[in-house]
């Protein structure tokens, strides 16, 4: 149940008998202010600008046919024409219990459902993934769940770099191992190590580098015997990015994978359409579209090269291939990539030039949703002491290191397995939530002390806060699912903390919309905050409480705690019932 879009449409419904033109709508939102109502509608001030009148008698009119019998328990004017909507601690009573025990939390599936198409994490399988990708997988993951949650058919795409010239020297360099008696697992167990040994062999040995490139000839053709070691290459790095996707609880499987190599094919033919249609000409040799909607400040058009002078094809045409892919085949109604903020031109390029040359069609979304650099202390792009890129594996052993190391401080009664699978959760869930929860387009510093930090808007404050619920049921010797549906708002902080936790669906739907997870991780800090003023002004325990307002506020909190392990859920951060 979606509170803004009930009200919403009861605003509307009065600014239609009150004859106000339904192209201004309601301009609905959460109150910012204290004593300005729980909601408040806007458009009053719009529609009467329009009609030249007085904004505070259409705000008036509107009033008069607004039919909140049961739902509010105040609708006031106030201002130049604002309409505060204070809701009855009654209704949300009777909305809060609607919802106990409920997984989707009243959520109702989308009536319209899409085809959503989320390209995200796509690492380069020469190498293995570094903190590079981290933001793209998680990030990418926290949509795909909340789409998903909404009812969305979500299709997961892992555009994985596993085709282009390095291949052949590091087919060759396999080849050379596994003639030296070496198992490939073992030959590739650490690809930065095996793809730098390649690098040096091609460098240091002119033969070897000839064969390398006889080799990418040989790959593009579809050789047979060089195909079997690109194969065998890809389905070891592979292994390597799932083992890292199920540490980070990312939801990506290889059935998700359709690399750069699934678009071959397609290449050639992109290439020919384009200058079939007179798109694309002969530039210096090389294929090139020049966008004239995407010119410079001086009206030269933006070039985008297909093809290069010796044959071979270009990011853009690999992109352009998939995306035809994804809207006939896949009949994607929206696609989204997630790919960092330096790629907007190149998106952007792909994205006006698939339109121009009707590869997709208008009525699809097309979406780049661009983010930041995660930034080390001195303000500059993550790296190693040394100056070296951070393997995203050894960064994530270090978050449960860490994590494990709090923990043990923190509650040494902890059983050994129990210690092992906080550890791993906060760990993990440290890391993830300390991306998500800021602005998906800002740069941010990592640091692990502000991220593991049981104070303040991290992961280990909201899995806290979750497991202090718990303990609340196991205090009262009560099961959840034992309590008989009945709450009753008396207290302001009991009020608060069951209107913020019924705007769920709102949360849900504003992510899912703008693609932007803080959004959700600064609602579950409200919730887990309020739930703490809640839980310091309403006793819940105590012997002076009489049962009936104990079950009551026991119900509060079995709804909070629903809520928070739905949306952590959503971000792909694990709960546990002890901590």
């Amino acid at each position: 149940m979606n509170i803004r879009e009930l009200l919403q449409d009861k605003v509307q419904q009065a600014m239609l008998a009150a004859e106000i033109p339904a192209e201004y709508g309601p301009h609905l939102a959460p109150s910012k202010k204290a004593g300005f109502g729980d909601y408040q509608a806007n458009g009053a001030m719009a529609a009467a600008k329009a009609l030249k009148s007085n904004p505070r008698d259409i705000a008036q009119k509107i009033l008069d046919n607004l039919d909140l019998e049961g739902i509010a328990g105040k609708v006031e004017i106030a201002g130049p024409g604002f309409i505060n909507i204070h809701l009855s601690d009654t209704w949300l009573s009777s909305q809060a219990v609607e919802i106990l025990g409920d997984k989707r939390l009243g959520m109702t599936p989308v009536e319209s459902a899409q085809t959503v198409v989320v390209d995200y994490s796509s690492p380069n399988l020469a190498k293995e993934m570094h903190v590079g990708h981290l933001r793209s997988s998680i990030i990418g993951d926290a949509l795909v769940r909340a789409l998903e949650f909404q009812g969305h058919k979500v299709i997961r795409q892992n555009h994985v770099g596993d085709w282009g010239t390095q291949f052949g020297m590091l087919i060759a360099e396999l080849e050379e191992q596994l003639e030296d008696g070496e198992a490939a697992e073992f030959a590739l167990k650490d690809l930065e190590s095996f793809y730098q040994q390649a690098k040096q062999h091609f460098d240091d040995s002119e033969e070897f580098a000839n064969r390398a490139r006889d080799y990418v000839v040989k790959l593009q053709s579809g050789d047979e015997r060089i195909l079997a070691l690109w194969s065998q290459f890809k389905k070891i790095s592979l292994q390597h990015s799932e083992e890292i996707y199920e540490q980070l609880n990312v939801t990506l499987t290889e059935s998700n994978v359709r690399g750069e190599s699934a678009y071959n094919d397609d290449l050639p033919k992109v290439v020919a359409e384009l200058q079939s249609q007179g798109l694309a000409k002969e530039d210096q040799g090389a294929q090139v579209v020049f966008l004239e909607e995407l010119a410079d400040k001086e009206g030269n058009p933006s070039p985008v090269i297909i093809q290069k002078q010796g044959g071979g094809y270009l990011y853009a045409t690999t992109d352009l291939a998939a995306l035809r892919y994804r809207a006939n085949f896949l009949l994607a109604d929206r696609v989204l990539y997630f790919i960092d903020a330096r790629q907007s031109l190149h998106m952007n390029q792909v994205f006006t030039l698939a339109r121009k040359a009707d590869f997709v069609p208008d009525s699809i979304s097309l979406e780049h949703h661009a983010f930041g650099t995660m930034m080390g202390s001195d303000g500059k792009p993550f790296k190693t002491r040394s100056g070296g890129t951070v393997k995203l594996a050894e960064l994530l052993d270090e978050a449960v290191e860490r994590a494990a190391a709090l923990i043990a401080q923190k509650d040494p009664d902890l059983s050994e397995e129990e210690k092992v699978e906080v550890a791993q959760k906060v760990g993990i869930g440290a890391v993830k939530y300390a991306d998500l929860s800021k602005t998906r387009t800002n740069d941010y510093i990592f640091n692990w002390e502000s991220m593991l930090s049981f104070e303040g808007n991290t992961a280990p404050y909201l899995q806290y806060a979750y497991t202090r619920i718990q303990s609340l049921f196991r205090k009262a010797g009560i099961e959840p699912a034992e309590l008989d549906g009945t709450i009753t708002i008396t207290a302001e902080q009991e009020k608060a903390l069951t209107l913020k936790l019924l705007q769920f669906s709102e949360v849900v739907d504003q992510v899912s919309r703008e693609a932007y997870p803080h959004v959700l991780c600064n609602y579950l800090y409200d919730v887990a905050s309020l739930f703490m003023k809640f839980y310091e002004a309403c006793p819940i325990l105590k012997e002076d409480v009489d049962n009936a307002t104990r079950d009551s506020r026991l119900g509060i909190a079995r709804v909070a705690a629903q809520t928070l392990k739905t949306g952590l859920d959503l971000l792909g951060i694990e709960t546990m019932e002890k901590m």
